[in-house]
C-alpha cells in the first residue's frame, strides 16, 4: 500500500513538474519573441567621440529609474553588452509608418515645436516621425529640422557611458555626423561576429 502512495505521489509530481517546465518554456519563448522580434536600437552613424560605443536614442535618467517624461538623450548604446537596452529599444514595424515606439514603456517619440518628448501613443500629427533613407530623423510636419546630437559630452554612472543632449536643429550637412542614425538589432550587436 505504501509503494503504491509513493508511486502516485511521484506521478502527480512528476506530471506538475512537466506542465509547469512545459508552461515556463512556453511563456518564455514568448516573452523572448515579443522582445527581440522587432526590437531595435536607434544608434548614431557616426561614433564620434565614443570610448566604448556608438551613441544610441535613449530615455534620459538612469537604467533603475527611467521615466519617458524625462525625454530622450544621446547615450552609449548598451549594445556594447551584447544586448539591447530596454530604454533603447524601439519597434522596427513601426519605423515605417512615421512612429518611433518605445514597446517596453509603451510611448511614442513627440515634436512639439523644437521639443523632443515621448509621450503615450496616439498617432497625433506631433508623433508622426520620418526616418528618412539618408539616415536622418525629422518630424513629418518639419522636414527641415533634424534630430541632432550636441557636441559636448558628459559622463554618467561611470566613464563607460557617455552621454550627449539631443535636440531638433536644421538639417545641414555641417552637423550630418551629429544628424544620420540607423537601426540596429541584437544580432548586429558590435561584439557579435
Amino acid at each position: 500500500m505504501k509503494n503504491h502512495m509513493f508511486v502516485a505521489t511521484l506521478a502527480l509530481v512528476v506530471t506538475a513538474c512537466s506542465q509547469d517546465s512545459a508552461t515556463q518554456e512556453a511563456d518564455a519563448s514568448q516573452v523572448e519573441t515579443s522582445v527581440n522580434a522587432d526590437a531595435v536600437e536607434i544608434a548614431l552613424i557616426d561614433p564620434l567621440d565614443s570610448t566604448t560605443n556608438e551613441y544610441c536614442l535613449d530615455i534620459a535618467g538612469g537604467r533603475e529609474s527611467v521615466d519617458p517624461a524625462n525625454g530622450l538623450q544621446g547615450h552609449t548604446c548598451y549594445s556594447y553588452t551584447d544586448n539591447l537596452g530596454t530604454d533603447q529599444v524601439f519597434d522596427a514595424s513601426r519605423i515605417a509608418d512615421s512612429a518611433l515606439v518605445m514597446p517596453e514603456y509603451d510611448v511614442c517619440v513627440a515634436v512639439s515645436g523644437t521639443d523632443i518628448s515621448l509621450s503615450a501613443c496616439d498617432n497625433s500629427e506631433t508623433q508622426k516621425i520620418s526616418f528618412g533613407e539618408d539616415g536622418t530623423i525629422k518630424p513629418v510636419a518639419s522636414p527641415t529640422m533634424c534630430f541632432t546630437l550636441a557636441a559636448d559630452t558628459r559622463s554618467g554612472k561611470s566613464n563607460v557611458h557617455q552621454i550627449k543632449k539631443l535636440s531638433l536643429e536644421s538639417c545641414s550637412d555641417e552637423k550630418a555626423a551629429y544628424q544620420k542614425w540607423r537601426t540596429r538589432n541584437s544580432d548586429d550587436t558590435p561584439n557579435k561576429s
